[in-house]
């Protein structure tokens, strides 16, 4: 079988396009603003680079063709993605940042066609951002989204949502909310989950207060939102009702693995800049870069580098292919969170007293970057999915193979 771990010229060529345009442009306004992008402006800031992204011909990679997008498939945007987030302001910019991005590859997969031409087209033109609404307070939906609370009842040929949503990513600003809610069965049981498309503005939806986090670069925040018989009507569903949890897979899979792609970019940075200090920097009568334990953490992050970017490419070639990748993407998807906040914190080490001051980027990456080993499923939760599955294939082996 023939094996190909090259891209296409084209794809190269916007790997580095995408390279320039945040060197040139992006950049600059992560640092003068210590990445955050409140203090940068917010969404007045995001539309300034995003209309500078346009002129550059880097926006929107993900987004379908018919969607002013460049359509990228799963493999091909790994190194277009890894570019973009080696600023932190970058994925915001070329309109490939949480939530938007995996709510474009949920709509282009599962939306009808009105509620594409009123939600995904706005949303990939970057005229409108979004939320997905599914994590609750405890005793809610988290880790295990089967206990989802939330709840739609269907009154009068419309649906009225009602409950609480915790760490929603961007809730602030957002034109439309993707919400989860219960329509049938109990907390606690794998079914009966229903997707809804729900305008900022319905009456009773409320954006409450910013929990304050550590990452301080997805415009919008991480908010509390408020449901109180938010009516909807039926052709608010996305895609049909109770099979909410499978259309979450839809979007879970390959949002994880362009997490790990952005992130990524993001410890690049890090590595990099750790790299030019400890060749320039001098101790004990020799450059840095020339003693022994240095040497072993650059060699380490090298080598995190190189095996988080294979797994990626793994995972990535199985979602084209169709697969539900489930092995493949929990399997990147922890590694890479783990590696990439390894390459981070080395870096930070390497350079010393400067690593923890905003006069280098490793201390800002360091507070962005911890907090993947907890989004899009804790690192404990897919161990635990990853054994789960191979425990359950080996009983199914062995009763039908018993030794």
């Amino acid at each position: 079988m023939a094996i190909e771990l090259g891209y296409s010229p084209q794809v190269s060529a916007l790997v580095e396009k995408t390279r320039a345009f945040i060197d040139e442009v992006v950049l600059p306004v992560e640092d003068r603003h210590g990445g955050d992008i409140a203090a940068a402006g917010g969404d007045t800031a995001v539309r300034e680079l995003q209309a500078a992204a346009r002129d550059a011909g880097v926006f929107a990679p993900h987004a379908p063709l018919e969607y002013g997008g460049l359509g990228l498939n799963m493999s091909d945007r790994a190194p277009v993605f890894e570019a973009a987030g080696y600023s932190l302001f970058g994925p915001a910019a070329v309109n490939i940042a949480a939530p938007d991005e995996g709510n474009v590859h949920l709509l282009a997969e599962v939306a009808s066609p009105e509620q594409k031409a009123r939600y995904l087209a706005p949303l990939a033109a970057g005229d409108i951002r979004s939320a997905f609404a599914m994590t609750e307070p405890a005793p809610g939906a988290g880790s295990d989204p089967s206990a989802l609370s939330t709840t739609a009842q269907r009154r009068s040929g419309d649906w009225y949502i009602t409950g609480h949503k915790w760490y929603i990513t961007g809730a602030d600003g957002a034109g439309f909310f993707i919400v989860m809610a219960r329509t049938s069965g109990e907390a606690g049981q794998r079914g009966g989950a229903t997707m809804f498309l729900v305008p900022a503005d319905a009456p009773g939806l409320t954006v409450g207060r910013h929990i304050p986090t550590l990452d301080r670069s997805m415009v919008g925040g991480h908010c509390e939102v408020h449901f109180d018989d938010v009516r909807v009507p039926d052709d608010a569903v996305l895609g049909e009702v109770d099979r909410g949890f499978e259309y979450a897979q839809v979007r879970l899979g390959p949002a994880r693995m362009t997490h790990v792609m952005r992130w990524l970019g993001a410890a690049l940075r890090g590595h990099d800049t750790a790299l030019a200090h400890v060749v320039q920097r001098q101790a004990f009568g020799t450059p840095l870069g020339d003693l022994g334990m240095i040497q072993n953490m650059l060699a380490d992050n090298e080598i995190d580098i190189a095996a988080t970017r294979s797994l990626l490419v793994r995972a990535c070639w199985e979602l084209d292919q169709g697969d539900h990748a489930g092995d493949a993407t929990s399997i990147a998807k922890t590694f890479a969170a783990e590696a990439i906040f390894r390459i981070v914190d080395r870096s930070v080490q390497m350079c010393g007293g400067l690593g923890v001051t905003e006069d280098l980027p490793p201390a800002r990456l360091s507070r962005e970057v911890r907090p993947f080993r907890i989004y899009d499923g804790p690192s404990e939760v897919h161990r635990w999915a990853i054994a789960k599955r191979r425990i359950g294939a080996t009983r199914r082996a062995l009763k039908d193979n018993p030794r």
